[in-house]
């Protein structure tokens, strides 16, 4: 499991001041020693009110035409104590939204507390909309797995098995094929909610969509292929794991055991391919692709047949039963 994520309010400034339209108002001086390490935005009406029971303080604060209307409601004495009440919980900063005007009790105590505070020309619901987005991406959860994303017939699969098992050559043979590469060796993979999106883990273009192919060396498949043959990033829909084939292995016949894996906490279909000699893995990763696409949809072949089966044998055994029965 990777580690909590944290980002400071000075890289939020910096990256998206443009974006969000900010400007810094009172408290700089804590900008690069505040963090925010949820993308979850709040609104501290409550806390203003004077309840700060399960106050979220790891949260951005964002002040809309509601807390500002309720804060002009004190008298100075008044709101200068309910905003340091909130202050005492340390929130990593605050954002007044809609180009409004910060009383000066809120500038006041926010730069005495080196806490940041924002103003920025969007509305409300504007704001929290694409910072929401960004600190998402930021501070999402992430970890790396070796294996080759693919993207066949628009579903992500992740190629993973032991080193050597034939993983690149088989992306290889897919891309031949029409399909795209996301990245090969080291993957990066980030939790979006319930979406495990992958990428390469080298985001530098000159090193990205790089592959080795033993015996031949290291190759640029957007050099060979061209554009239509990578992809920068893709949901990671299935994991398809290679197996070296030995004798008595398991294998599912039917494809009626249901198996996952889990990765940052979200489970995802698992298929484990037995590799043989002579066996097309780029074919089977095609049906693969397709299969989960018809599943997607409701069907499901392999359930459609087992039903198929057991009816067909409860009437060959009602059948028998009325034989037996007319022979006594």
């Amino acid at each position: 499991m990777s580690k909590p994520k944290k980002l400071s309010v000075a890289e939020l400034f910096d990256d998206r001041q443009k974006e969000l339209k900010l400007g810094v108002i009172a408290g700089k001086q804590g900008m690069e020693k505040s963090f925010i390490s949820s993308f979850d935005i709040h609104r501290p009406g409550l806390a203003l009110a004077g309840f700060v029971g399960g106050f979220p303080a790891d949260r951005l604060q964002v002040l809309g035409d509601t807390e500002m209307v309720f804060l002009a409601t004190f008298d100075p004495a008044a709101r200068r104590l309910a905003i340091q009440r909130v202050l005492e919980l340390r929130p990593p900063c605050f954002v007044i939204t809609a180009d409004a005007d910060a009383p000066k009790e809120l500038s006041d105590e926010l730069d005495a507390a080196g806490i940041p505070l924002f103003v920025s020309r969007l509305p409300s619901a504007d704001f929290i909309h694409l910072v929401t987005d960004y600190l998402e991406l930021r501070l999402a959860p992430e970890t790396h797995v070796h294996g080759t994303l693919v993207d066949v017939y628009g579903i992500g699969l992740l190629l993973v098995g032991a080193s050597g098992i034939g993983k690149s050559e088989t992306a290889l043979d897919l891309v031949e094929r029409g399909h795209r590469l996301v990245a090969d060796d080291l993957i990066r993979i980030r939790r979006r909610r319930t979406i495990l999106m992958g990428e390469g883990a080298e985001q530098r273009p000159a090193f990205q969509h790089h592959m080795e192919i033993r015996g031949l060396g290291i190759i640029n498949l957007y050099s060979i292929f061209g554009i239509r043959s990578i992809r920068l990033q893709k949901r990671i829909e299935v994991v398809v794991e290679l197996k070296r084939w030995e004798k008595g292995m398991d294998v599912d016949r039917l494809g009626l055991e249901r198996k996952s894996r889990n990765i940052l906490d979200v489970s995802v279909p698992l298929i484990t391919i037995p590799v043989l000699p002579g066996r097309n893995l780029a074919m089977i990763c095609e049906v693969i692709a397709m299969n989960h696409l018809v599943q997607l949809r409701g069907y499901h072949p392999m359930q459609l047949f087992d039903r198929e089966l057991k009816k067909l044998l409860l009437q060959k055994a009602k059948v028998a039963k009325e034989i037996e029965e007319d022979v006594e």
